[in-house]
């Protein structure tokens, strides 16, 4: 028994507190800690997420459709899906990942592994650049050419199974 008139049923954690008290005290701030989670906006704030994950995959969807203005140039289109790739990847880590409700010690962890994923694309842009260049005569023998895409496309044109009206 203690000596302040309470029965002890574990070992003293804090001075002059049993573990049950302990145990009380941390179930409370627990609670307590959950409360502050409550904080994240409830469902409306996933579901504006979710409705934006929607609309940023219909403007992905969008560069494929024949009112997309820059058809001749494929790369406008890769860099806007790249774009809203990247749009929809941060929102999912922000909001689904709980990350916006972190205190302030994320950035000690993503501005370096940014900086360094920046760093790695920028070492890897020339060996994919010039991939190209220096291949063995193995490889450049079955590489794909402009001219062998060309003939393809124009059996694939004159092939029964392209038309289907053509019974």
């Amino acid at each position: 028994m203690s000596d302040h008139g309470k029965p002890s049923h574990g070992p003293v954690t804090r001075v002059g507190e049993s573990a049950d008290e302990t145990l009380h005290h941390a179930i409370e701030e627990s609670h307590d800690s959950h409360a502050g989670h409550e904080g994240h906006g409830g469902i409306g704030k996933y579901l504006l997420v979710f409705l934006a994950l929607c609309g940023l995959t219909t403007m992905s969807f969008f560069t494929y459709s024949a009112a997309w203005p820059w058809r001749d140039q494929p790369q406008v289109g890769w860099a806007f899906m790249m774009a809203v790739s990247c749009t929809k990847a941060m929102l999912v880590i922000l909001c689904f990942m709980h990350v916006w409700w972190e205190a302030n010690w994320k950035y000690v962890l993503t501005i370096p592994a940014a900086m360094m994923a920046i760093f790695l694309a920028i070492m890897l842009i020339p060996d994919v650049g010039m991939r190209n260049r220096m291949v063995s005569q193995e490889r450049a023998l079955h590489m794909a050419r402009t001219a062998d895409v060309k003939l393809l496309e124009e059996a694939s044109k004159d092939s029964p199974l392209a038309d289907p009206a053509g019974h």
